[in-house]
């Protein structure tokens, strides 16, 4: 495709988005506090949902009153029976928009955004995904995205490390920031140099929503293992008011504020301030900060006509953790908690976001919806980051000490407009439309990142940073990014409906080394990918679904490919996917089962001795269970598991100047074969419930050779909560109490370990 630029387009755009209703998606009413009463209720079964049609939809002429109608959250909320898949998506009611997921289950019939554009539920979507709620998420005390979704998500691990954001995760057989896409409220993140740091903290969490599986067809290159969608808390007309304040181990402490409301009748706010300090739990160089700040303003301008404007600011100073040496291949416990980076160490993140969204519906059966955002991201690390035993010393060896600095923009405009009408008697809705980008990334360092000391293994000075390379400026990119996505729903049968989509991408990259080491260079992409899918319904709670999905993965991060990469196109993959999604007894119980196949092709392979080609393949197959019941009145179980099977198809590895080596039937690096998560809710007595939870995960491989091998783990966390007023809780958390050792990351001479046992006391009020 011919080069283009995006400057007029985006400019031409967002002027456009000032001057007249093009519609983005706003806000429903957020539930007015995450307090919910210590009662679990006999659930019910509601009566069964009114098949909205063209004329019988949902009005739009009523936004404010819908907004306002909110249920009071419960511990072990009961789970609703799902829709008939029968049932054509309702029309959106703009301004209304926002938490509509239970606190507890799965969320089947819960409408998202991350699966499917057409506003469906998991339970009309021929695709696994889940919705987990910010609700869930605080009250299991998970501070962290990635405890979140890992610990709630089936089938999802983290790798994250300091040095890609501690953001990056596995799925389904693929790992990594370029294979797991991350998307803040719709809006992917991309990567720059393997690193995404935005967001962390979870106070501000609306619900997180994962797809598993590829998701190009809806978000474009890089998402072949799935996304992780994190959707904010929206802007209300409900009164919302509440403080928590916390401490626990290593000196944690912590407090956020969540505040919302009517400014007028057509006004609504909500504003979010979370702030964290640790010392860590490391001997030396442990502590750890982060602030996280969000603001949401709604105007009401019509019935059908709504207008919102955030801004999120996130800046973190992670814990400045690059490893642990390993002596004959393990960590010893007389160095657990021993940290060999430098004194002088510097991780420092910072991320803002605004977006601008209008959202219109001009008649009952047309939604259009418009979203133009921009978005900044500065990043420092100065750190020693690889460490090595010598046995013959008994000194730790540290190398790469690496400076580095990024920044980033990323200016861009979504737009899409969903049709809902009947066609030759079928009901039908369709979503099409278009998404920009225009990407600058500038990278500062040190390379070639030289230097080397040793430091006893015991009782040692960290010292300071060992600058033998001056930082200078490195290398800047420009890469933009159109693209064109269509998706439909046809409604055959009361019981059968088939859904398709298709998007394609134009990509231009440009690159320039401002030191002159490397030519400058200017790359074109451009990939079509699409999806077909069905959903039977053999009974009105029970959907049966098959699909067939295609994708592409760059060899790298587009934004900072080098001039080598750039010669190798997108990689591309395809899925397979088949399940059955159930809801029991009324309500009581909900269960999803999946079996997939996934292949990748055109990975980077040595064909011969210095010869590198596009030809090698990876492959995943594997099975995924998750299930929530209301075994009683006072006791709710949910849990997940995934079982897979992972390997190289077609893989070979350079191991010296001469020699490659086939690493055909070896497990991925860092991909495990089980994972496995269990929660117990049990509200034992008026005013106090207690949860536990389990995370399984099974053993991984650091290296493609498979040669080294980190085991599996288990980590035990649980919580106490005690209702002081009814506006009032007192929590009390603990986290890997059994005090396991375990590796989320490694290489053939560190692992990364996570925490230790600890626990953290907080007190909640709303007023």
């Amino acid at each position: 495709m011919r080069a283009f630029s995006l400057t007029p387009l985006l400019a031409g755009t967002a002027l456009g988005t000032l001057m007249v209703p093009l519609a983005p998606e706003t806000a429903r009413a957020q539930q007015a506090s995450d307090l919910p009463p210590i009662v679990v209720q006999a659930p019910r079964a509601a009566p069964a949902p009114r098949r909205p049609t063209a004329s019988t939809g949902p009005s739009t002429r009523a936004p404010r009153a819908a907004a306002r109608r909110q249920a009071a959250p419960r511990i072990a909320q009961p789970i609703q029976p799902v829709a008939s898949a029968a049932s054509q998506p309702a029309a959106p009611v703009p301004g209304a928009r926002g938490n509509t997921a239970a606190a507890q289950g799965l969320n089947l019939a819960t409408p998202g955004t991350s699966g499917s554009r057409l506003g469906l539920t998991p339970f009309q979507t021929p695709a696994s995904i889940e919705i987990i709620s910010g609700q869930k998420i605080r009250d299991r005390g998970q501070n962290t995205v990635a405890e979140a979704v890992t610990q709630n998500g089936t089938g999802i691990t983290t790798i994250g490390s300091p040095g890609n954001g501690m953001t990056a995760l596995t799925s389904r057989g693929f790992s990594g920031v370029n294979s797991v896409m991350n998307l803040y409220d719709g809006t992917r993140l991309y990567v720059g140099s393997g690193t995404i740091t935005f967001p962390s903290d979870t106070w501000n969490i609306d619900r997180i929503e994962v797809l598993r599986g590829p998701a190009s067809v809806l978000y474009g290159e890089g998402a072949i293992g799935g996304i992780v969608n994190v959707v904010p808390k929206k802007a209300t007309f409900e009164r919302v008011n509440e403080i928590r304040i916390g401490y626990g181990s290593d000196n944690t402490k912590r407090l956020a504020l969540d505040s919302g409301g009517a400014i007028t009748d057509q006004i609504a706010y909500r504003l979010n301030i979370s702030g964290n300090h640790a010392e860590g739990w490391l001997k030396q160089n442990g502590e750890f900060s982060n602030l996280a700040v969000s603001g949401a303003l709604l105007w009401q301008a019509a019935p059908n006509l709504a207008f919102t404007v955030t801004h999120d600011y996130g800046y973190q100073k992670p814990m400045s953790y690059f490893g642990t040496p390993l002596i004959n291949g393990r960590v010893p416990s007389s160095i657990r908690f021993n940290n060999y980076n430098v004194s002088d160490h510097s991780n420092v993140f910072r991320d803002q976001i605004t977006q601008f969204k209008t959202e219109w519906s001009p008649t009952d059966n047309l939604t259009i919806r418009n979203t133009a955002y921009y978005l900044t991201s500065n990043r420092h690390w100065r750190n020693a980051e690889s460490y090595r035993y010598n046995a013959a010393t008994g000194q730790v060896g540290r190398s790469s000490f690496i400076e580095i600095f990024h920044a980033q923009e990323q200016i861009g405009n979504r737009l899409d407009a969903t049709w809902r009408a009947d066609i030759l008697g079928f009901k039908n809705t369709l979503v099409a439309g278009f998404d920009v980008n225009h990407i600058a990334f500038k990278n500062f360092g040190n390379s070639p990142y030289g230097g080397t000391d040793t430091v006893p293994l015991f009782g040692f000075n960290p010292g300071v940073f060992n600058r033998t390379d001056l930082s200078t400026a490195g290398f800047r990119s420009k890469t933009d990014q159109a693209a064109f996505f269509a998706e439909n729903r046809l409604q055959l049968t009361d019981q059968f409906a088939v859904i398709g989509g298709l998007r394609y991408d134009s990509i231009r990259m440009k690159r320039e080394d401002v030191r002159g080491i490397a030519a400058p260079f200017a790359k074109d992409f451009d990939a079509t990918t699409y999806r077909i899918g069905a959903v039977y319904n053999p009974l009105p709670d029970t959907a049966i679904y098959a699909q067939y999905a295609t994708a592409v993965d760059p060899v790298g991060p587009l934004v900072s490919l080098n001039l080598t990469q750039s010669q190798y196109q997108l990689s591309t993959g395809r899925q397979v996917e088949a399940g059955i999604k159930q809801s029991l007894w009324g309500g009581r119980g909900e269960i999803t089962l999946a079996g997939y196949h996934i292949e990748k092709d055109n990975l980077l392979t040595q064909t011969a001795p210095g010869v590198t080609q596009q030809v090698g393949t990876q492959s995943a197959r594997g099975f995924e269970a998750a299930a929530s019941f209301v075994v009683m009145e006072w006791l709710r179980v949910e849990g997940s598991l995934a079982l897979l099977h992972a390997r190289y198809d077609r893989f070979d590895e350079r191991v010296n100047a001469t020699t490659n080596v086939s690493r055909r039937g070896n497990r991925p690096t860092d991909v495990p074969n089980e994972i496995a998560n269990l929660w117990v809710s049990w509200a034992f007595a008026p005013r106090w419930e207690a949860r536990a939870g389990l995370q399984y995960v099974g053993a991984t491989f650091s290296d493609p050779g498979n040669q080294y091998k980190r085991p599996s783990y288990t980590l035990v966390n649980a919580s106490l909560d005690y209702r002081v007023t009814d506006n009032s809780r007192l929590s009390l958390r603990g986290y890997n109490l059994t005090d396991e050792v375990y590796a989320t990351r490694g290489s053939s001479s560190t692992w990364l370990l996570g925490r230790p046992r600890s626990v953290e006391m907080s007190y909640t009020v709303a007023f």
